[in-house]
């Protein structure tokens, strides 16, 4: 099992960047999907917790990236996306995608499930 992420790298303030996660590895019954979310951490702090979805597409955003930041999700090639823009200073960190499965029809248990795989990360770096 393995999530690799992708679309990191620099940009201006103001700019816009979209990453990708791929998940890979997995062996998924009928009926059972994958939870996935964004996270974020910056040297010497802890990891926050940027954006999940659920299967029913309801979204949940830390408070300082909504109206920015957008998460989506294609459950058929099990990939995760976040589209940023207007980014800022405040932003750079490295990015990390995370997954877990659950069952199809779980509801909003996504927005809320612990992530048990973490993928390496992408390097976000705004200024």
């Amino acid at each position: 099992v393995q999530l690799v992420e992708s679309g990191g790298g620099s940009a201006q303030a103001g700019g816009s960047l979209r990453l990708s996660c791929v998940a890979s590895g997995y062996t998924l019954s009928r009926g059972v999907t994958l939870c996935m979310g964004w996270f974020r951490q910056v040297p010497g702090k802890e990891r926050e917790e940027v954006a999940r979805i659920d299967l029913d597409l309801n979204t949940k955003y830390q408070e300082c990236v909504k109206g920015r930041f957008t998460i989506s999700q294609d459950h058929a090639k099990n990939m995760l996306f976040l589209q940023m823009i207007v980014l800022k200073p405040e932003d750079t960190a490295m990015y990390y995608c995370a997954a877990t499965p659950t069952f199809v029809g779980s509801g909003t248990y996504c927005l809320h499930a612990t992530l048990d795989t973490w993928g390496q990360g992408t390097q976000v770096t705004v200024s």
